[in-house]
């Protein structure tokens, strides 16, 4: 037998290291490809990390707990292969694994054994995956029900996550509403909670910790400026409603109103190329590619950022595409590394949720985020042959948070204007 070194991937850009949270395997076991080794974290998703072959696992090299570095050796595996691991990466293989979003509760807080109710499914169910159970109201029966991809079928909180999606998904309904109690109420504390008076003290779980030094050192590195503009997009709503039926029956795919946004703003900043830039120190580096990042909401309520790379070089058709597979499957825990790093610009929809206007926090490198509020049909004056007059339009508020250092509110103005004159000149 052959001695295989299984490595941390990369887990997104700008990701130098992760924790290991919790070992699913121990040494001597025996494990296939595409069984899960272990689950990480980062400041960005969860993960569990698959065996790219099968096996037997004579080493784990860190302990739970531990932080390590992207590329570094974590499990050697003892396999029949020939190959050493010199000759597989002669011949390289994407290697796999699912990406979760961050809950903002730690499981040690959600999870007190002694008042957990056991449950009565004839398989073995982790405290974890229990106290899920519990709080999105799942049965034994159903769980009974459930191919787990856990070792010896073992049910994983990957598997209740996608359970919960599909779930959803059949019933038509609306799973942010469905699962938002469940998270805004946890039922149990932790005991690092504290109740004093009619206050709740909850300690900070390493996830939300992270999240919050990150947000705190975006403010700190950008001095943030957010400017504004309001965009008449009548057109595009007309021309939306007349085609998207025939769209969908041509295309196979769903159009929204962002893959529009999107292509227009990859438009205006190949015209206004300085706020597709970070900075080194004292240097400006000038991105080539436009590769826009979509702040995608899930279920959970976390966030994360998959990237359309080079979107000014594909059509509505490609964006529209695209914008729905990374969506989809971020929603499904299955984007792949790449896809949520390289990006240059980020595009948050805040109007999804009918917020009229915001004032993103840039996500660090980059050095601008644009947030779209949500489009309102509303009295404005527009110019006629015949003079004023006042109509019905759909308007919508357009805002762009940037890096002062390096964007002055004229270039920021300008970029803004020219996004307007794409969307309302749309055709």
């Amino acid at each position: 037998m052959s001695e295989f070194k299984i490595a941390l991937p990369s887990m997104g850009e700008g990701v130098t290291d992760a924790t290991i949270t919790k070992w699913l395997v121990k040494q001597g076991d025996t494990v296939n490809e595409d069984t899960p080794l272990v689950e990480v974290a980062t400041d960005k998703v969860d993960s569990e990390i698959p065996s790219p072959k099968k096996g037997v696992v004579e080493k784990l090299l860190f302990n739970e707990g531990d932080v390590v570095s992207i590329g570094a050796n974590i499990l050697i595996l003892k396999t029949n292969d020939t190959e050493s691991n010199e000759e597989v990466a002669e011949k390289p293989e994407i290697q796999k694994f699912s990406t979760v979003a961050i809950s903002t509760y730690n499981n040690e807080q959600l999870i007190d054994n002694d008042n957990l109710k056991k449950s009565d499914s004839k398989i073995f169910l982790s405290p974890l995956v229990r106290q899920m159970m519990k709080e999105y109201i799942i049965s034994d029966e159903e769980i009974n029900n459930l191919t787990g991809s856990g070792i010896g079928g073992r049910i994983t909180k990957i598997d209740i996550v996608n359970y919960i999606n599909t779930k959803t998904e059949q019933k038509n309904i609306n799973v942010i509403s469905e699962i938002k109690p469940a998270i805004q109420q946890p039922t149990k504390q932790s005991e690092n909670n504290l109740i004093q008076n009619d206050v709740e003290i909850i300690e900070m779980d390493r996830m939300r910790k992270i999240i919050a030094d990150h947000m705190v050192n975006s403010v700190h590195t950008s001095p943030h400026v957010t400017s504004f503009i309001e965009v008449d997009v009548t057109k595009i709503v007309e021309w939306r409603n007349k085609h998207k039926d025939e769209f969908l029956k041509k295309h196979g795919e769903k159009l929204t109103y962002l893959p529009i946004f999107i292509e227009a703003t990859a438009n205006a900043i190949r015209d206004y190329p300085f706020v597709n830039v970070s900075v080194d120190g004292t240097r400006i580096l000038l991105k080539k590619n436009i590769n826009i990042g979509i702040a995608t909401a899930l279920p959970s309520w976390n966030l994360i950022v998959p990237v359309i790379k080079n979107a000014d070089l594909m059509n509505l058709i490609g964006l529209t595409k695209t914008l729905n597979d990374l969506a989809n499957r971020a929603r499904q825990n299955k984007l792949l590394p790449d896809e949520i790093k390289g990006g240059t610009f980020t595009i948050t929809n805040l109007g999804s949720f009918g917020t009229i206007a915001g004032t993103p926090i840039i996500n660090q490198p980059e050095a601008a985020i644009l947030a779209l509020g949500a489009i309102r049909k509303k009295p404005a004056v527009i110019e006629t042959p015949n003079g004023d007059a006042i109509a019905i339009r759909s308007m919508i508020i357009i805002s762009l948070t940037f890096d002062h250092r390096i964007v002055d509110g004229a270039l920021a103005g300008a970029f803004l204007k020219k996004l307007s004159e794409y969307l309302e000149n749309f055709s």
